[in-house]
């Protein structure tokens, strides 16, 4: 295509004819942020056992990764209920739904393989007593 030298006014009133319509302009950049919205899923695993909660954690991300959701609170509680104090031979951190699930994220590599970032949830969220779970990647 040749470039023009000069821009007849005919063109030069197309032009402002445009600017001053610009608000039929789609933005595609808007677009693309209005499809990455954030969106947050909360679960509360209080009452679970560790078999059932791995089970519905496996359920909540993979379902989660396929909706397009991009963060997971998940409320664990602290432990402090679990009466593992009087019994050495359970540990600790591994009897309670707060050190179980990030070990069975980690360990389990088709549900890792979508997490991002597993993170203490804020003191207004949960604290100590809940999971953020950060999906990477996530479908639109």
């Amino acid at each position: 295509m040749k470039k023009k030298s000069t821009i007849s006014e005919k063109d030069k009133k197309s032009w402002e004819e445009f600017l001053k319509n610009s608000s039929d302009i789609q933005d595609k950049e808007e677009k693309e942020r209005e499809k990455k919205k954030f969106i947050r899923y909360k679960f509360d695993l209080h009452g679970l056992s560790i078999e059932e909660a791995t089970k519905k954690v496996t359920e909540i991300i993979e379902n989660c990764y396929d909706k397009g959701i991009s963060e997971i609170l998940l409320i664990t509680g602290q432990g402090h209920h679990s009466n593992l104090e009087k019994n050495v031979y359970v540990s600790k951190d591994h009897s309670t739904l707060k050190g179980t699930i990030p070990e069975f994220i980690k360990n389990t590599s088709s549900l890792y393989s979508k997490i991002a970032k597993i993170d203490s949830a804020l003191p207004r969220e949960g604290g100590k007593g809940a999971l953020v779970i950060r999906l990477k990647n996530f479908k639109v």
